[in-house]
């Protein structure tokens, strides 16, 4: 088997994009209102507590590590 890659040119990009919005106008019309809002209620209940757990343990491995970056500065100059 070979390996061909598939480059879009901006026709067949603006044709995607056009494809794309259709689905997407189809899925608007046809899911109701309630359905969205189940939709939203299970993808933030879903987050939250990943973003509970997450996050902290990001900002505080982000915020030790600005002190290291300094000291090395500051002891490079």
């Amino acid at each position: 088997m070979t390996h061909r890659e598939h480059i879009l040119s901006p026709a067949d990009a603006a044709q995607f994009c056009q494809e794309w919005s259709g689905h997407l106008d189809a899925l608007e019309k046809h899911l109701s209102a309630k359905a969205w809002a189940l939709a939203a209620t299970i993808v933030v209940v879903l987050t939250y507590p990943i973003a509970r757990i997450l996050l902290p343990d990001a900002v505080h491995d982000v915020v030790s590590m600005v002190p290291d970056v300094v000291r090395t500065v500051l002891h490079l100059m």
